[in-house]
């Protein structure tokens, strides 16, 4: 299986992040290795939001269209990095990208080809 399939893969859910990860383990390239990391940057900023958007809502109700907003937000962003993936390219996801460009070092030390 090629890099840029596993780079989309790593976009459908953690469980596909996991299956690129594993499969990509031994022959991942710049590519791979640069999708991989936005999408858990992704995931992990979302999982983070999420909660905290939960925990405010329950102490005032009546911001419960914040769930919604940072659900389409991330949607958004979540579509923006499948696009970059489907394309083969290097750029990172609008707004909080940047951030997980050089982060997660596990990532780093994949065997590159």
């Amino acid at each position: 299986m090629s890099n840029k399939t596993l780079s989309v893969i790593a976009y459908l859910t953690i469980f596909g992040w996991l299956y690129a990860y594993v499969k990509g383990k031994d022959q991942a390239d710049e590519l791979l290795k640069f999708h991989l990391r936005q999408f858990l940057g992704l995931f992990l900023a979302a999982l983070v939001l999420n909660t905290g958007v939960a925990i405010l809502i329950r102490l005032v109700p009546g911001l419960g269209f914040l769930s919604y907003l940072c659900g389409t937000a991330f949607l958004v962003l979540w579509i923006f990095g499948l696009l970059n993936a489907i394309n083969g390219a290097k750029k990172s996801i609008p707004l909080i990208g940047k951030l997980f460009e050089n982060r997660f070092a596990f990532i780093s030390q994949l065997q590159t080809r």
